[in-house]
């Protein structure tokens, strides 16, 4: 099963967490600077940070349950952007995952992920729209098209 995912950075997070909390209930995960929902009805799986981007929509995605679902947005993804960029066991968010990424024609951000574990640290965060920032976290897969941008990390 896919879940869509939407992570806003937010200015202000115990009122962004109060407001969510009355629509989708008790948040999965809470921590100083990061909630997260899992919803099952719709099938969504919502964030909110306060790490210093403006608010708004930092990026999209699709959660995947297995390998062989990532297998399979593998193909679509690469057919909707060859600069694809893969991570594998990236450190973010307070997990640990494999991730594909992609940006859609108005530089935002997609991301496809198969959450490996949990962990205690937040990591780093995208930028709005998909810019890296300076410092990101996780491994990036070496493999990537000919004459693609060189790799950049990044996170959920």
């Amino acid at each position: 099963m896919k879940r869509f995912h939407v992570h806003l950075a937010v200015s202000d997070l115990i009122a962004s967490t109060a407001f969510y909390r009355e629509l989708f209930g008790e948040p999965a995960r809470v921590e100083p600077d990061y909630v997260k929902w899992i919803v099952n009805d719709p099938c969504l799986n919502f964030a909110i940070s306060a790490r210093g981007s403006p608010p708004g929509i930092n990026h999209l995605g699709i959660q995947v349950e297995s390998e062989a679902e990532m297998l399979e947005m593998h193909e679509k993804l690469q057919q909707a952007d060859s600069r694809l960029r893969v991570q594998e066991a990236a450190q973010c968010c307070y997990a640990t995952s494999d991730k594909y990424w992609i940006t859609d024609p108005e530089g935002i951000a997609w991301e496809t992920f198969h959450t490996l574990g949990t962990i205690p640290v937040y990591g780093e965060d995208l930028e709005p729209r998909g810019t890296p920032r300076p410092k990101t976290c996780g491994s990036q897969d070496a493999s990537k098209p000919q004459g693609a941008a060189p790799a950049q990390k990044a996170c959920c």
